[in-house]
């Protein structure tokens, strides 16, 4: 996700205290590859941070992180007593926007991080609750489908919607389309999405096979092995049950209706059937007629 740099005007630049830091109630950035992370502490003890942190003033002298977390707890791991920051005057929604639009430009964010915090950015700017703004999200695309039809809500949550992406390098739709639905994955696949051990494209497709052991087993094995994608739906072709078309399945049902011969053995049962088959011929009689009039 290609988001611009926010430009922002620093107010100054200068040393502080990081016990003078606090972290934000959210953070864009949840997940922390461990051995990452020790790698920028050994750096940041040989060659300080080379690039300051942002944050924004607090009451009481105490300061709230906006953006460089990773950096913040390289510099706990290596027990800096001092950091260098960028002092920002903001409003919550502006550091809310600034600390994601910041992770999203550097691709900091694994797929499940990206999809939380432009969600709560959204939240925030429209102040609806998440639920209500993939509700909203799911009406625009319905409209029209995707052509934004300002009479779906009010033309300010439109709009809004519309700003918050503009910068963001993905239409709404595309993220309502592609990055919503990774939500609702099982959670072992969701935990893989966020330590990064897996594309959101390869998360889909493994989401795609319904037995949860077969399920966890390609998922292991697509980490493990690292498959492209291509090799995980040839994977899934050889662990999904064929579909049988409608023709076969037809004749399978009539095959086991003959041999049941329920109008001998349970007429009860059978007259359960014929009220069923009545309702089937009733049914294509009415498509029928559908299609006569069309």
């Amino acid at each position: 996700m290609g988001a611009k740099k926010p430009e922002v005007e620093a107010s100054s630049f200068q040393t502080l205290p990081i016990e003078s830091l606090k972290l934000p109630d959210y953070q864009p950035r949840q997940y922390f590859d461990e051995s990452k992370l020790q790698q920028l502490t050994v750096s940041i003890r040989e060659h300080g941070i080379l690039e300051p942190l942002l944050v924004r003033p607090l009451p009481h002298q105490n300061y709230e992180l906006v953006a460089g977390g990773r950096r913040y707890r390289a510099a706990q791991l290596a027990s800096l007593k001092e950091v260098p920051v960028v002092i920002l005057d903001l409003t919550d929604s502006e550091a809310l926007e600034i600390s994601i639009l910041e992770n999203l430009q550097r691709e900091d964010l694994n797929p499940i991080e990206e999809t939380e915090g432009i969600l709560h950015l959204l939240g925030a700017k429209l102040s609806q609750e998440r639920s209500q703004v993939t509700s909203l999200l799911y009406r625009m695309r319905n409209s029209g489908k995707g052509k934004v039809r300002r009479n779906v809500s009010p033309k300010s949550e439109v709009e809004i919607v519309e700003e918050v992406f503009a910068p963001l390098g993905i239409t709404w739709k595309s993220f309502t389309e592609t990055r919503l639905p990774l939500l609702k994955l099982p959670q072992e696949i969701l935990e893989a999405l966020q330590k990064g051990q897996l594309a959101y494209t390869k998360a889909k497709a493994i989401a795609s096979v319904k037995e949860e052991q077969k399920r966890k087993a390609l998922l292991d094995e697509a980490v493990e092995q690292n498959l492209s994608l291509s090799q995980i739906k040839m994977r899934i072709k050889q662990v999904q049950p064929k579909e049988e078309s409608p023709a076969v399945q037809l004749r399978k049902t009539y095959r086991r209706v003959e041999k049941a011969k329920l109008w001998d053995s349970n007429g009860e049962k059978w007259q359960q059937v014929v009220k069923l088959l009545k309702q089937i011929d009733a049914l294509i009689e009415e498509s029928t007629q559908g299609e006569e009039k069309n």
